[in-house]
Formats: structure tokens, sequence, C-alpha cells
């Protein structure tokens, strides 16, 4: 894994040198919401008690900076995985097989791009929090009844991906590593996550709340 890390970091810092002397024009001032699916991955002793399942979904904006080729990357996962309890819960009579399980993580990253035409290739990086949802069961006269364990979650996001601009919007995709302090049935969660979505700009829309808020941003 810290190889992992570290190509990231070594990605982060080469398209940084490259793009200094690139002006971005498609993200000036732009606010971009993006939208996206694809699949999640559990890596490592992860995949022990959770296994993948179609599909995964992911929801943000694409804010850029003062300086366009540097972007706050505010995304909503929802990640769903098969889910098979390993250890016994004191407060439940039953094992679980065959549940599911599901993360909705809130990554707050911040990245950098370079624009090179209407193609754009970007790094990454950022802490998360999220809601765990970790399935039980429990007899109650001659029923199993099942409920979710909840859990507050803290993680780190860090990723690398590419769009291209078609007329009025973006296609694109996504590469990224999800670390979490939650421990599912004894291991720190982690995933793979996989996404192909779109980005549509709605700059004029965040125009208007600014103005009717009083806060004019775009001058």
């Amino acid at each position: 894994m810290k190889k992992g890390y570290i190509f990231f970091a070594l990605l982060f810092l080469t398209i940084s040198a490259k793009g200094q002397s690139d002006a971005d024009t498609l993200h000036y001032r732009k606010i971009y919401y993006m939208a996206g699916t694809g699949l999640s991955f559990p890596i490592g002793k992860t995949k022990e008690a959770l296994s993948p399942k179609l599909f995964v979904g992911s929801m943000g904006l694409d804010i850029a900076l003062k300086n366009p080729n540097y972007f706050l990357l505010p995304t909503l996962y929802m990640l769903t995985f098969g889910y098979d309890q390993q250890l016994q819960d004191p407060d439940y009579n039953y094992m679980i097989e065959n549940g599911t399980c599901s993360f909705y993580m809130l990554s707050l990253a911040a990245g950098k791009r370079k624009q090179m035409d209407r193609l754009n290739a970007f790094v990454y990086v950022g802490p998360a929090v999220g809601l765990v949802n970790e399935p039980r069961g429990n007899l109650v006269g001659e029923t199993i009844k099942m409920e979710d364990k909840k859990f507050i979650t803290a993680a780190a996001k860090i990723g690398i991906g590419a769009d291209y601009k078609f007329k009025g919007f973006f296609l694109g995709g996504e590469i990224g590593y999800m670390h979490n302090l939650k421990k599912i049935e004894g291991n720190r969660a982690q995933f793979l996550t996989i996404m192909v979505g779109l980005k549509s700009d709605i700059t004029s829309l965040s125009q208007k709340v600014t103005n009717v808020i009083g806060i004019d941003t775009y001058k």
C-alpha cells in the first residue's frame, strides 16, 4: 500500500510541474456538477468480509479556485457491498451471510489538474467522513429480525482521473483509494473505487444563488 501512496504522490508532482505554465480556460471561474457510477472493490483483509456489488454511485461538485488548475472536490460516495460476518457480535445471536453493508462517505478533497485542449488529467486527495450500515440479525420468537448497526467513520481518499469536454458536458472517469478508520470484522475497511460519469456546468445557477444572498464571488 505504501507503493500506492508513492505512485499517487509522484503523479501529483508531475501534473503540478507540467501544469504551471498552462492556462486552464475550461474551468476558469467555473463550478461543475458531477454524477458517476461504477464499482468499488474491497482490498486487503477487507475482502474477508466484503465483496463487490453492482452498482455504486457518486455525486459532487468541481469548484475551480482562483488559479483554475487547482480545485475543490466535495463528493458523496454511495458504496454497497456483499457482507459475510466473520466475528460473533455479543449483542446479537445470529451470524450474517450474504448480507449487504453500505457506506455513505462525504469526501472533502482538493486537487490539481492539467488541461490539454479538451482533455483534463487530475489528481486529488483529502479527508472523508460518513455513515456505515452493517447488517445484524436476532431471533425474535420464530422470526429472525434483521437490522442495521450504524457507525460514523472518518477516512482518507486519494485518486486520479481524466475527463474530456464534449459540447455541453464532460465525460470522464477516475480511480480512487479510500482508507477508513472504521474496522469491519476486525480490519480497517479499504476500497478501490472506479467511477465513470458526466460533468455539467452549473456556474450560472451558482451566480444566481450568490446574487440572491448578496455575495458576488464572480467579479
